[in-house]
């Protein structure tokens, strides 16, 4: 039996070109690390059983170790849809990253199909 279904091809999307599509879906609130927990554009702090990861986005430049960086898509429990942002890795520039990368692994990650509103 032949398949017909064609795989799906995607393009690679850079840092700016993802930040834009949130930004149009009015999904560009900055989850912000404190000592508190993540805070966002409204002041509000969450912490991580507020939270679920629902994308995650890893960009690595082509010659320079230094342009490694992730994105996380994430939802807080009362709605709000935002990102956190930074480099992996030896570069790095959380100033208290040890705390951030703790806070971090306690979200959950949601493996669901609306995931697809976020394809660029």
């Amino acid at each position: 039996m032949e398949n017909n279904i064609a795989p799906r091809v995607t393009e690679m999307a850079t840092l700016s070109h993802v930040l834009e599509k949130l930004r149009l879906r009015k999904f560009d609130n900055e989850f912000r690390w404190t000592k508190e927990g993540f805070t966002a554009s409204k002041g509000k702090s969450y912490a991580p059983e507020d939270l679920t990861i629902i994308r995650t986005y890893r960009f690595e430049g082509e010659s320079d170790p230094a342009d490694s960086s992730i994105l996380y898509i994430i939802e807080a429990s009362d709605g709000l849809v935002g990102y956190s942002m930074g480099t992996y890795g030896v570069y790095s520039d959380h100033q208290d990253e040890e705390g951030y990368d703790n806070f971090i692994r306690k979200i959950p990650i949601l493996d669901r199909d609306e995931q697809l509103i976020f394809e660029v």
